[in-house]
């Protein structure tokens, strides 16, 4: 594992209350766009911090939320402890929104970006915070009906893995329709993948049942990722 490129930053959310983030810059942070890195429910650890310092290294800004508030772990069952802790609503409208008011401090143009949990909350951010410009999603949905897509206005990319056993391909179809429908500028990508398949700690006896990185399709999303950022956020 590659040393961190950043450090540890305070922000304030909407409400007054003060949250911690991880914060990678890029070598020249000055006009550079910026994006909000949602974590997987494991919390702020050092694979997701990694996925901040790749942004940072491509150009960006990149602040990861501590949404569990100094807690992360390893195993299965606590991060399913804490992720069935976390007020999902306050989350998307304080933490994260919070996060990107920071960031818009220092740039017009954020974007958001989650895994798994994060990619849940990706969606709930999109339909809570108008300050965003584009939105990343790697294979997460919270349930449909908690989406409002009349009220996303940027545009957003999605991958998906069609092995997924957390997040059902049915699933993806509905949202699809429902983004559709809301004349929603979403484009999505499947991959012949299982669920966690971009993340590189996914791999041997360790991993949980059901993931599996995937180094083809894991390299193929994040070229596409960097594509529509770089198209999106750049003016």
């Amino acid at each position: 594992m590659k040393p961190n490129l950043g450090s540890m930053v305070g922000f304030r959310r909407p409400d007054g209350k003060d949250v911690n983030g991880y914060l990678a810059k890029p070598e020249n942070p000055q006009g550079a766009p910026a994006v909000v890195v949602l974590q997987e429910w494991w919390g702020l650890n050092d694979q997701i911090r990694g996925v901040a310092d790749r942004l940072a290294q491509s150009g960006y800004l990149a602040l990861v939320p501590d949404l569990y508030r100094g807690k992360s772990t390893v195993e299965e069952e606590e991060a399913h402890h804490l992720m069935t802790g976390l007020d999902f609503g306050d989350a998307a409208s304080q933490d994260i929104r919070g996060a990107v008011q920071y960031l818009k401090q220092q740039t017009q143009r954020v974007a958001v970006m989650g895994y798994c949990m994060g990619g849940a909350l990706a969606w709930l951010s999109l339909c809570q915070t108008p300050e965003l410009s584009a939105g990343v999603i790697f294979y997460g949905y919270p349930p449909i009906d908690y989406i409002d897509a009349s009220k996303i206005k940027v545009p957003v990319l999605a991958h998906w893995a069609k092995q997924d056993v957390f997040f059902a391909e049915s699933g993806v179809d509905a949202l699809a329709a429902k983004l559709r429908e809301a004349n929603v500028d979403a484009q999505f990508h499947r991959y012949l993948a299982h669920h966690a398949f971009a993340n590189e700690t996914a791999v041997g006896p360790s991993r949980i049942a059901g993931t599996q990185y995937d180094p083809v399709w894991a390299q193929l999303s994040w070229d596409r990722t960097l594509t529509f950022l770089a198209r999106k956020l750049w003016v």
